[in-house]
């Protein structure tokens, strides 16, 4: 519906109820002559609109079918947007307009309209709600408009996702789902889209969830397997993400047998909402305030917390930056790059490339926006290490210096030239990664690799992504990541640590990425990766949750699944670089 829906459309009734020019008295003597009482008007088409005793109308539609009273009486219907609803709903326009990410915009909103815990745990969970299971919704949409779904306008389709989470995926009540929608579409589109909401989302109510889904995605009736675009409605998934997926189990060497059931949970936890994931920097954040203020310790790394009441902002240290939000699937990568022994010192003993009494050199290749690279600065104070953050984007830059602010001893990206000679605990640099191994060779202990990738890994804390990625993506992807290697394989020492790292479980980004850079540079061998992560996280080795491994001749390289672990799809590999 355009945006004239904010004004008076033709034929709209003026001042005094009635089309056209303000009605006289004797046309309205006329009227009741010809039978039309005092709860009979004319609705914007000139049709007899009646009334009740209360004032409801009744609803004709289009069908013939029975008439109906609408839900409430005019003085009862909600005249503005609900706050909470409004908050949801502008995240949306910003994900869908503007290309944002929810989990950036959503807080913001949150603030602006003051919402209490209450009300912001409904934003959140109807936002994110919305956005996970966006496919299933526009499926049952399609069978209930009178035109493709991209013909609407997008905030009306915005809105109509938003009711349609109401109606099929929360414990809200039909009436209160219709009334609310349609009062924050009239409020902030206008009142004639505010029909067809109401008309959609009437068709919405005449099926449950089970109902619509067993109606647009069957199953198998004998089997009870279900296609690929069955899934792809069921769990609101691309297929091409499916069958992704469905790779990226086989490639990681998890087991064949019930992988068609493992492969369904996978996209069932994509769609589970995250328990909110908190790090405390190490000999800076302090957990016990947190813990003193309902989070739990985290299962699976020391220093880590879960917090399921709120908004985490709110927590002790979160604004200071010496307690952080991460996936404990980062932290874990971060720790396991830090205790991997450097230089040709056997596994576990203490080692290092070149000068052994200089302190090491860390570099983080794509820091961006901040948060491996937060940790890893801390860690390398705790060492006696300097770490150098590179981004390449400016404004992603100054994202990484807000995050490091937090650790003691560092240079902003304008004062990075000699931080290390300086004694800077990490430094900033805003530049090209892959110009870097060029510029300065050998000459880091550690790097990390974080890689920009699809984020298939990370869907359930980023849903928008899923609907935005396409498998052309891929493509540019991997031929950056090849390159960001190239470049840290330059810059690393001769018995140095490498970490690549991706969010994304996708064979093309992870496994043969790394049977690619070991073909490119025979100087790199591939570590036991595993064996490291579950040194910093030793309940990864409980029985069924060690994380997925894929060897080769000289180690293995790792996959944590948010169906087994809890955590985002990270994918990491250790290498170290073979000493001249």
């Amino acid at each position: 519906m355009s945006e004239q829906g904010k004004g008076r459309w033709p034929g709209q009734p003026g001042k005094s109820g009635r089309p056209g020019q303000p009605g006289r008295p004797e046309r309205r003597n006329e009227q009741r002559s010809q039978g039309q009482g005092r709860n009979e008007r004319r609705d914007e088409q000139g049709r007899n609109e009646r009334r009740d005793e209360q004032g409801r109308t009744r609803n004709r539609g289009t069908s013939g079918g029975p008439r109906q009273y609408s839900a409430s009486a005019p003085s009862q219907r909600r005249r503005s947007a609900d706050p909470s609803r409004l908050a949801a709903f502008e995240t949306l326009t910003a994900v869908s307009r503007d290309d944002a990410y929810a989990n950036l915009v959503l807080p913001g909103r949150i603030a602006a309209h003051r919402l209490d815990k209450r009300d912001a745990g409904f934003a959140t969970e109807l936002t994110y709600g919305a956005l996970r299971q966006q496919g299933f919704y526009d499926a049952v949409l399609a069978t209930c408009v009178d035109r493709p779904l991209d013909q609407l306008d997008r905030p009306v389709l915005d809105a109509l996702r938003l009711g349609a989470h109401q109606l099929l995926g929360m414990r809200v009540p039909s009436h209160a789902a219709l009334d609310s929608t349609v009062s924050l579409v009239r409020d902030q589109i206008g009142a004639g889209p505010s029909g067809l909401v109401n008309a959609v989302l009437r068709k919405v109510t005449a099926q449950e969830r089970e109902a619509w889904l067993d109606q647009l995605a069957p199953v198998d009736e004998q089997t009870g397997a279900a296609s690929d675009a069955a899934l792809a409605i069921r769990h609101s998934h691309p297929q091409w993400i499916i069958r992704a997926l469905r790779q990226s189990l086989a490639n990681h060497g998890r087991p064949a047998e019930g992988r068609t059931a493992e492969l369904e949970a996978l996209l069932e936890a994509d769609n589970a909402a995250p328990v909110v994931n908190l790090v405390a920097l190490p000999g800076l954040g302090d957990l016990q305030p947190v813990l003193a203020a309902g989070a739990e310790p985290g299962p699976l790394v020391p220093g880590s917390a879960l917090y399921r009441d709120g908004d985490a902002g709110r927590l002790p240290g979160v604004k200071e930056g010496t307690i952080r939000v991460q996936d404990v699937g980062s932290q874990l990568t971060a720790r396991a790059l830090a205790v991997v022994p450097v230089g040709s010192a056997a596994p576990g003993a203490p080692g290092a490339s070149g000068d052994s009494h200089a302190p090491e050199r860390w570099l983080d290749l794509c820091a961006g926006p901040g948060g491996k690279a937060a940790l890893l600065a801390a860690l390398a104070r705790e060492q006696g290490a300097t770490l150098l953050a590179n981004e390449p984007a400016e404004h992603r830059a100054r994202l990484v210096e807000n995050a490091l602010a937090a650790v003691p001893g560092g240079a902003s990206a304008a004062d990075a030239a000699g931080a290390a000679d300086a004694g800077k605990t990490w430094s900033i640099r805003c530049g090209d990664g892959r110009d870097l191994g060029t510029e300065q060779p050998e000459a880091f202990d550690r790097i990390l690799v974080d890689a920009p990738c699809t984020g298939l890994g990370a869907l359930r804390r980023r849903p928008e992504s899923r609907w935005r990625r396409q498998p052309s993506d891929l493509g540019p992807l991997t031929e950056l990541q090849r390159q960001l290697l190239d470049s840290a394989v330059e810059a690393l020492k001769p018995g140095g640590v490498l970490g690549y790292v991706t969010c994304s479980p996708h064979p093309a980004e992870t496994v043969f990425q790394v049977q690619d850079v070991l073909k490119r540079h025979p100087g790199l061998e591939l570590l036991d990766t595993t064996g490291y992560l579950t040194e910093v996280a030793p309940a990864l080795k409980d029985a069924g949750s060690e994380p997925t491994a894929r060897s080769a001749d000289s180690g293995n390289t790792s996959q944590l699944w948010p169906h087994l672990h809890a955590t985002d799809a990270m994918f990491m590999a250790l290498f170290r670089k073979v000493e001249s």
